[in-house]
């Protein structure tokens, strides 16, 4: 049962680009709240331009948590995730404040906010996946996954080396789908889920202008100034989109012109998997992107 001193629990989500930073910094005025991050990359210092992170002069005095939590060098960790922003949430509660959950990273959001226990791991079997991966490329894992798992190989991208491996260390510890392994949604704690989106389209254009903000920003300096502290030795981050097609840019593997679509075309694939991810949990009321986006949002939550 939830604890008598619940307070009020709201999450925006939706794909990458339709404005759910903005929109949460509304809601956290709106309903004196607090903010949650929900970006695995946005748990990164220094990584900021390539993850769009509102900068700390334009977020209205309202307080940010789980975002610039780790170094570089750090391993990203959902099930820590899931511990810390449950942690920051009965924390904001504490402090009578409503929790306003923002981000697009649909496992972080359903790992705070769902009844979900993670698989351990095993480094012996983590390790042989790593190595096929270095090996025969993160194409052989996706191919390995698909004839074990064809569900999770849908939502996971061919190129996230990561999650292919962390997907067959669980399939192999557990002898079921990965995909199984996430329940069907109960909520941790009563949640309010407003999503927002906008047609194929028009979001491709609005991805398109964002990476060309990102270039004109300096997300090129803002690669090399993480190098320096060690994001090629970091297991997660330099895997994000923007920073893995800087470094390669960086390492004479591509021009500026093939990083840069590299970056737009990476990213809009991630808003489609964002969509389909999302899309499938009937809790999220759906709202379009736009001007009018808070007032229907505030309107919504106040009925």
């Amino acid at each position: 049962m939830p604890p008598t001193n619940c307070g009020r629990l709201i999450a925006v989500v939706g794909p990458t680009a339709t404005g759910k930073s903005a929109l949460g910094l509304d809601l956290a005025q709106h309903f004196d709240g607090e903010i949650i991050g929900a970006d695995a990359m946005a748990l990164y210092r220094g990584m900021d331009i390539g993850t769009a992170k509102t900068p700390k002069n334009l977020r209205r005095g309202v307080v940010h948590h789980q975002i610039d939590v780790l170094d570089v060098t750090e391993e990203a960790s959902v099930a820590a995730y899931q511990r810390q922003a449950r942690a920051a949430i009965d924390s904001v509660w504490s402090r009578g404040k409503a929790a306003i959950m923002v981000g697009g990273s649909g496992l972080y959001v359903r790992a705070a906010l769902d009844l979900i226990d993670f698989p351990g791991t095993d480094p012996v079997i983590r390790r042989k996946w790593e190595e096929l991966a270095a090996a025969r490329g993160s194409d052989y894992l996706h191919g390995e996954l698909a004839a074990r798992d064809p569900a999770a190989a849908r939502v996971i991208a061919p190129e996230n080396t990561r999650r292919l491996v962390r997907a067959l260390e669980v399939i192999e510890l557990t002898g079921g789908p990965f995909i199984a392994q996430l329940p069907r949604p109960d909520s941790w704690r009563p949640v309010t889920y407003i999503g927002i989106d906008l047609p194929g389209e028009q979001l491709d254009h609005r991805i398109n202008r964002r990476v060309d903000w990102m270039w004109q920003a300096g997300l090129v300096d803002e690669v090399v100034a993480l190098e320096r502290q060690g994001l090629r030795r970091g297991r997660t981050a330099p895997r994000a989109i923007g920073y893995a097609q800087c470094l390669a840019l960086l390492d004479g593997e591509v021009g500026a012109a093939e990083a840069r679509d590299g970056i737009g075309q990476a990213t809009r694939q991630l808003a489609r998997r964002q969509r389909k991810w999302f899309k499938r949990d009937s809790r999220i009321n759906w709202l379009r992107a736009g001007p009018d986006v808070t007032r229907q949002a505030i309107t919504w939550l106040s009925g």
